[in-house]
């Protein structure tokens, strides 16, 4: 009897053993899974590169304006013609006129350009083309009439180049440079005109002009320059 009861304490304690292993294993492996839990690292998740910004597009360039065709017109040193030969490309294109006058064709060499109207340009070239081309049609056209231009120097309020228009008289050229400075000597104005070393010089009377003088509505001319003193 003692035997049995001595056999059944032993069966429970290794019950009691083996249970107490398996909660301990348990517990410890709840622990680890916390610890590893704990010490998995945070995955912060990467943000998708944002596309690459795209320029916006260019505005189209506005196109040259045509050439202004004016049969009148008097051609200068620097002003730069649009010469067309109909249906023949090769011969036709900018051309600038040179500080001698003379532009410079295809097939024609040197040709006088400064000092004709466009009109007169237009007849020559028309004429000299008749030994290349069986009836030729041209147009000359000025891109920039930078040879119609005077200067103004002195005691003025803008100095530098002024674009002449028609008939444009002193006085109106200078109040195109904002007008004279309270330094002027107004009654000691000029006008130098022609090539240098040969230039004439024009005395202009301002307070006449200003008062409707007739006499000084000096119409300037190309190239002439406006000295304030």
């Amino acid at each position: 009897m003692r035997a049995t009861i001595a056999t059944v304490v032993v069966k429970i304690r290794r019950f009691t053993s083996f249970r107490g292993v398996l909660l301990f294993l348990g517990m410890l492996g709840i622990a680890a899974l916390c610890v590893a839990q704990a010490t998995k690292p945070i995955l912060t998740p990467t943000p998708e590169p944002a596309p690459p910004a795209t320029a916006p597009p260019a505005a189209p360039k506005a196109p040259a304006g045509p050439p202004h065709v004016d049969a009148s017109y008097v051609i200068g040193p620097d002003d730069v013609l649009q010469i067309t030969v109909w249906k023949e490309q090769s011969l036709s294109g900018t051309f600038p006129v040179r500080p001698d006058g003379m532009i410079s064709m295809v097939l024609l060499g040197d040709v006088k350009a400064a000092g004709l109207t466009t009109a007169q340009l237009t007849e020559n070239l028309t004429s000299l083309y008749k030994k290349y081309v069986q009836d030729p049609v041209i147009t000359v056209g000025v891109m920039q009439d930078t040879s119609q231009r005077i200067f103004i120097v002195g005691e003025v309020g803008h100095v530098g180049p002024v674009q002449i228009t028609p008939g444009m008289t002193v006085l109106q050229a200078i109040a195109s440079a904002g007008g004279v400075t309270p330094y002027a000597h107004k009654n000691r104005i000029y006008i130098l005109r022609g090539p240098q070393g040969k230039q004439e010089k024009i005395q202009f009377n301002y307070k006449a002009a200003i008062r409707g003088d007739n006499s000084q509505d000096i119409a300037l001319k190309p190239n002439d320059t406006v000295v304030v003193p």
